[in-house]
């Protein structure tokens, strides 16, 4: 409706209104006028059945009286008397007595044969055999009504027959009833035509009327249309005249701020706007010296704004110069640090070996050993936090039950340390596609947790194995219950404050797995811990081939 409205004029919508209303009427006056043709065909099939009906009557009548006279006749006759003249006695006074003058309503006799006893119509067929008559529709004519004649009370046949007045064949039926003293069929009918010309003069007399309602209706939508478009043009140049006024006063209001005079507005619904209008036009103005005397204040703030912010500037430059010395002097000294930690390291796991092989297993040395292996795997962290956005860890196919087998002979010495002791489930000759560097960040940081949190005394499971197209790789150890699962691979964050460490080392393996398509499972409850590690073997074996 909308859209409709978009871009009219109000004459083209007080036309598009008459349209409107005209077409309301044509489609008013096409159903009143169908309802009166359906009515008509109702009463015309209405006159037709009672018209049928009414001669079925009249026939019947009349076939009835002639039996009943041809029964007197017979049980009254003389009994001396020969059969013959009687029945023809009976058979002239019955053609005698009944026919109209139009030829119709005779009252025809035919034996059980079909032979013409009586016909005052056509006499020469009187002692014919006309029993295999035929009308234009195939109907056995005779024998149809001998047939029904003998059924219990007679019956009807419809039929074509040649009509006397006119000398053509017309639609006719007939009652026959039997006389059975005598095998005579007796029976009358009636011509059907003249309902259809009954008919036909009812049609005539509605179309006549609805040609003369059409005739009406035309004049009377030609009357409308006349006054509808007299009216919408007077209509039109009043309004037009009042919007001329109010766009002559907009055109002014633009420049001028000129309110409008209402005793010059003749129309009701106009002179409730123009109350707005002005009060529109008094805003605009007072909002328009208040922008005027907001912009030159606005003109020196903004100067002033400007130049702060120059200051500004000028000094987060040199704060993010400063930010970037201090973050470039952090990187390098976190560097030189874990290079100088790296050197005395090396020294001292060598000079335990040394010492081992000269003077053999010492319980103070072996802690010490324990102690060195940890500090190298910080510093492996470490090295790695330092080193992965700058460094490409290049993969190799490589065996992954000998490298694991290995790393847990690293950490034999922590575990004996922390009294516990590491089983070995290690399935053998597992290959794998993997960077070397990658995945002992994974095994060092899983082992050196589970020899830090397993409680005291118990062992700590280490599972490598195939299973379903996958490499899986498990941590069990004894230990408390992991509340949140997930929080403990998040950055510098740690299950148990209590046992110290930076909390970055499960932040590395999360890192590691989630750019290698690694598939972490932790589970935990009071008995036991596990993290599994799920390495898809189609894609590492994909991987060696391209």
């Amino acid at each position: 409706m909308i859209n409709f409205l978009k871009n009219k004029t109000i004459a083209s919508i007080h036309v598009a209104g008459m349209l409107l209303m005209l077409m309301v009427i044509v489609v008013f006056s096409a159903i009143v006028a169908y309802k009166e043709y359906q009515n008509f065909e109702i009463e015309a099939q209405s006159l037709h059945a009672e018209f049928i009906q009414k001669q079925k009557d009249t026939i019947v009548f009349d076939t009835t009286r002639v039996l009943n006279f041809i029964n007197d006749a017979y049980d009254y006759r003389d009994k001396a008397q020969d059969e013959a003249t009687v029945k023809k006695q009976i058979l002239h006074a019955i053609e005698e007595l009944y026919g109209r003058q139009d030829g119709t309503g005779y009252i025809f006799v035919y034996d059980f044969n079909g032979v013409v006893v009586s016909d005052p119509i056509q006499r020469q067929n009187v002692g014919k055999n006309l029993y295999e008559t035929q009308d234009t529709n195939g109907v056995m004519v005779i024998k149809d009504l001998i047939d029904i004649s003998r059924t219990k009370g007679g019956g009807f046949v419809e039929y074509q027959w040649l009509k006397p007045t006119t000398g053509l064949l017309s639609p006719k039926i007939s009652y026959a009833k039997s006389f059975e003293p005598w095998g005579w069929m007796v029976g009358t009918g009636v011509y059907l035509d003249e309902v259809e010309k009954l008919i036909q003069n009812q049609r005539e007399t509605l179309k006549n009327k609805l040609n003369h309602y059409s005739l009406q209706m035309v004049l009377l939508l030609v009357i409308l249309f006349i006054v509808g478009m007299v009216g919408i043009l007077i209509t039109n140049h009043i309004l037009n005249k009042e919007i001329s006024l109010f766009n002559r006063y907009f055109e002014k209001a633009a420049f001028t701020y000129e309110r409008i005079d209402e005793e010059n507005i003749r129309l009701f619904e106009f002179k409730k706007m123009v109350h707005y209008i002005n009060t529109m036009i008094t805003a605009i103005q007072e909002r328009k010296q208040k922008l005027k005397e907001l912009n030159l204040t606005l003109e020196s703030k903004v100067e002033q704004k400007t130049k702060d912010l120059s200051e500004q500037n000028i000094l987060l430059e040199q704060e993010k110069d400063f930010n970037a010395s201090l973050v470039k002097a952090q990187d390098s000294f976190i560097k030189h640090s874990i290079h100088e930690i790296n050197t005395p390291l090396a020294v001292i796991m060598t000079h335990i070996d040394l010492f081992k092989m000269k003077e053999g297993e010492n319980r103070y040395l072996t802690k010490i050993e324990a102690a060195s292996k940890i500090i190298s795997n910080i510093y492996a962290d470490l090295s790695y936090m330092v080193k992965k956005n700058r460094f490409d860890y290049r993969k190799k196919h490589f065996n992954m039950s000998d490298f694991l087998k290995e790393r847990v002979d690293f950490f034999e010495e922590i575990a004996a340390g922390n009294k516990h002791k590491i089983i070995e489930e290690i399935q053998n000759d597992l290959w794998i596609y993997f960077s070397e560097e990658e995945l002992q960040r994974i095994v060092d940081n899983n082992l050196s947790n589970a020899i830090k949190y397993a409680n005291r005394g118990t062992d700590i499971k280490v599972v490598l194995k195939e299973e379903n197209e996958e490499i899986i790789l498990e941590f069990i150890g004894n230990s408390p219950k992991i509340e949140d699962t997930e929080r403990i691979f998040k950055p510098f964050e740690r299950e148990n404050d209590v046992r110290g460490g930076f909390g970055l080392g499960l932040e590395i393996v999360y890192s590691i797995c989630q750019k290698e398509n690694v598939k972490i499972e932790v589970q935990s409850d009071d008995d036991r811990t596990v993290f599994c590690y799920r390495f898809k073997k189609k894609e590492q074996d994909e991987s060696i081939i391209t």
